[in-house]
């Protein structure tokens, strides 16, 4: 696999991460403050995950994951490629 087909790979899911961290932080009526004061994590720290800007720590992960009411594999779950139609 090509460095750039990699990146892109890697940038794609971290964007889901964080999509599904945030979609889950709203159904519990958190804002990133609430979560962040929760898991004992920054903030900023929340905004960047969400945003798929940082590789986040696996503690910051277990802590959102149990703040979030989720398994830990719920947020981190690797969604399978998209099929090209035929």
């Amino acid at each position: 696999m090509p460095h750039h087909d990699h990146q892109s790979w890697l940038l794609d899911e971290r964007r889901r991460l964080g999509d599904r961290i945030r979609e889950r932080r709203m159904q519990c009526d958190l804002t990133q403050e609430g979560l962040a004061h929760e898991a004992e994590v920054s903030r900023d720290t929340v905004h960047r995950i969400e945003r798929g800007l940082i590789d986040p720590r696996i503690s910051y992960l277990w802590r959102i994951a149990r703040v979030l009411g989720v398994p830990l594999s719920d947020l981190v779950r690797e969604d399978p490629p998209a099929r090209a139609s035929p």
